[in-house]
């Protein structure tokens, strides 16, 4: 890393907690559907979610979308709306900015909150256009969202670039990496790069997003919990009066009751010292580590039992000898390289390929006589 970069970060350091998103050491919660879709939904979500105590309304107006004849949002007359959310109920409003151009339109509606979505974010030609069209603005309250890809230098680029260009009411929402494999998740939650953003940002903001990283309503509980449990301020949630008819992500919303539910349940832990709090990191690494090693080996076995079709349909015997010796050979010497210890890998490859051999038998032994 450069000097200059290092400066950057040390900067960024210097970072407040958001003190207008502050709630008496509670976690901040920022709700509201994913898209504003009427006037009456968006105010009567609104109106729900304040009489559960919630204090910051989020929804969508632009909504950046993968093919063009999906629910693009309503557009600015959507911001009308979020006008009178204000009014009606005294909760400050956020919504996505991707442009230039939303931005001047959000702070021409008065929007307390803006946040920079994943697709923004992973594109610094567009966070610096961003970043230069909102100096002068020093009293918005501006949220990063990861970028797609987990890139932990690219997320922090472009807080750089909202902070030199004055902002300092400036934080982080944690939403999940876009992956091509399949898994539980929506977007994988690779917790260990937000775990690094803040080591190297310290107090700054940062909030989880659940919603996005779940995918489905039944797992935002699990989720947000788990991102209290490793420290961060709070959470983003999608919350729609009617999640089942919403024209954007309806598997991922909960209506404002089950959200206050939700609420109700978490803990929120005590601050612990440093060396518990670099303890509980480095256990939910192992804990990534682990789940990315029962993938890896979902996906060997699966390609063991296509290799055992193959060996059947050609009449050939499951256990390969000279292909094992090859195999135990090569990972012993990657082992050697990496610094492992050589008895466990060898043991660790023996079980692998017993069980693949075990496989591979039961596929022989299907639909015969």
């Amino acid at each position: 890393m450069s000097t200059k970069c290092n400066h950057n970060i040390a900067s960024l350091n210097h970072i407040a907690p958001i003190d207008r998103l502050q709630s008496c050491g509670k976690p901040i919660v920022i709700a509201g559907p994913c898209s504003a879709e009427t006037r009456e939904q968006t105010l009567q979500t609104a109106n729900q979610l304040a009489s559960h105590g919630i204090q910051v309304y989020r929804a969508g107006i632009w909504k950046p979308r993968t093919l063009p004849n999906s629910f693009e949002g309503v557009g600015s007359i959507g911001l009308d709306w979020l006008r009178e959310v204000k009014q009606q109920t005294g909760m400050m409003v956020a919504t996505e900015v991707a442009t230039t151009a939303h931005l001047k339109l959000a702070l021409q509606a008065g929007i307390d909150i803006v946040w920079i979505g994943a697709r923004t974010s992973a594109n610094p030609f567009a966070m610096q256009e961003i970043a230069d069209a909102v100096q002068g603005h020093e009293e918005l309250t501006v949220l990063v969202k990861n970028p797609i890809s987990p890139d932990l230098d690219l997320w922090i680029g472009g807080l750089q670039r909202l902070y030199r260009a004055g902002i300092t009411r400036l934080g982080a929402i944690h939403r999940g990496f876009s992956t091509s494999v399949g898994q539980m998740y929506r977007n994988d939650p690779q917790w260990h790069i937000p775990m690094e953003l803040r080591r190297r940002i310290g107090k700054m903001t940062i909030l989880c997003d659940p919603s996005h990283i779940g995918g489905r309503r039944e797992l935002v509980p699990t989720i947000a919990q788990q991102a209290l449990d490793i420290g961060f301020d709070g959470l983003m949630i999608e919350s729609h009066i009617q999640p089942d008819d919403a024209l954007s992500d309806k598997q991922q919303q909960l209506t404002p009751t089950e959200l206050a539910k939700v609420l109700a349940h978490l803990v929120t832990r005590e601050g612990s010292t440093m060396i518990n709090e670099n303890l509980q990191l480095l256990r939910q690494q192992i804990d990534d580590c682990d789940h990315e090693l029962l993938e890896t080996l979902c996906r060997r076995m699966n390609i063991a039992r296509q290799i055992g079709q193959y060996k059947k349909n050609h009449n050939m015997q499951v256990f390969q000898n000279q292909r094992y010796e090859t195999v135990m050979e090569a990972r012993c010497e990657q082992a050697k390289q990496l610094g492992l210890s050589i008895d466990f890998i060898e043991q660790l490859m023996q079980a692998i390929h017993a069980e693949s051999v075990r496989q591979q038998v039961q596929l022989f032994n299907e639909n015969s006589i």
